[in-house]
């Protein structure tokens, strides 16, 4: 069985028009999904609301614990259940999930180093088996990036990373593609012309990219952890606009 793991940043849900064009996507994908979504926009927003101030470290946020609650509100509830009724508006028969939730994403507390990043976790294990039984059942898994931690703590987590940990999960059991959104259509000889999109990278190719300094910066960690989720059993990576789910650049082995 085929299955692709989507993952949409939450710039996506926060405009009603934006999500309802996703979700059209998406119910005319033909295929099983499972779907991982972050929240950031609509978290700052709802902590202005509240008066509560965004704390963030070199573009990254820390997560104290009044910023924990924003995150826990927004990401597993406004995000989550947002998503689930655009997509059952479709007759897409979803089930909005937080990584808490039948213990889908069991992470740790991230060790304080240079800086305290608050209560962020890192993935430690995904129940492939819960998004199994859904995903057998005709069900489509919704995750949120709200995972937790032996002793309990809710913990904000990465949703590029959740999406990544849950593809090599499911791995084992499907023929599995991670799919990454960005704003641009996938990987680009150009930043700033979509017709100089890459369609598919190999290692062989991507090696000569780097070396002529065709793909640089924020592109390379990307690709590196593609490689990395294709190492792990995931056949392909594929990085597209959320427009363009079956498009974009492939990366494959």
């Amino acid at each position: 069985m085929k299955i692709k793991v989507i993952k949409i940043g939450g710039k996506l849900i926060e405009n009603n028009d934006v999500l309802a064009s996703l979700c059209d996507h998406l119910a005319s994908l033909g295929e099983a999904f499972v779907l991982v979504h972050g929240g950031g926009v609509m978290g700052s927003h709802l902590a202005q609301k509240l008066g509560i101030e965004v704390k963030m470290h070199e573009g990254r946020r820390i997560t104290d614990a009044a910023t924990l609650e924003i995150a826990v509100m927004a990401y597993a509830g406004l995000a989550n259940k947002r998503v689930v009724a655009a997509l059952q508006a479709r007759g897409v028969n979803a089930c909005g999930l937080s990584g808490c939730d039948m213990a889908v994403v069991k992470s740790h507390r991230r060790p304080v180093k240079d800086i305290d990043w608050g209560f962020v976790g890192d993935v430690d294990e995904v129940n492939a088996d819960v998004l199994a039984l859904l995903l057998d059942n005709g069900a489509i898994p919704v995750v949120s990036p709200i995972t937790f931690s032996p002793a309990g703590d809710l913990l904000n987590t990465n949703a590029d990373s959740v999406a990544s940990a849950v593809a090599k999960g499911l791995a084992q059991k499907y023929d599995v593609e991670l799919v990454f959104t960005l704003d641009k259509a996938g990987v680009l000889l150009d930043v700033d012309d979509d017709e100089s999109l890459i369609p598919t990278i190999t290692p062989s190719l991507y090696a000569q990219l780097k070396a002529e300094e065709k793909i640089h910066s924020g592109m390379i960690p990307k690709i590196d952890n593609a490689y990395q989720t294709i190492e792990a059993g995931v056949s392909s990576v594929r990085i597209t606009s959320p427009s363009n789910l079956m498009g974009g650049t492939v990366v494959v082995k």
